[in-house]
């Protein structure tokens, strides 16, 4: 099967460098990895984070595709096809 969710995603630029928005929003640095959502910029946390900010965020938006926004990671995520790209 071919996701196009993610034959479709083009990068959004990030709405912050500094880390998980809602973490830092929230007052905690305690997150293990960010992803950065593909349609509208947003940095959150993993699911390995406490509060997983990245699959609340798809959730309450329905934006499918997040990308590692680790240093040299380049993989994406479709959390509706759960699907790597």
């Amino acid at each position: 099967m071919i996701c196009t969710h993610l034959a479709s995603a083009e990068a959004a630029a990030p709405q912050s460098t500094d880390g998980c928005q809602d973490c830092l929003a929230d007052g905690s640095r305690d997150w293990v990895h960010l992803r950065l959502c593909l349609e509208c910029g947003r940095v959150s946390c993993c699911d390995s984070s406490p509060r997983k900010h990245a699959t609340a965020h798809w959730h309450s938006t329905d934006h499918p595709v997040v990308r590692s926004f680790q240093p040299a990671e380049s993989w994406r995520w479709c959390y509706v096809d759960e699907a790597v790209g």
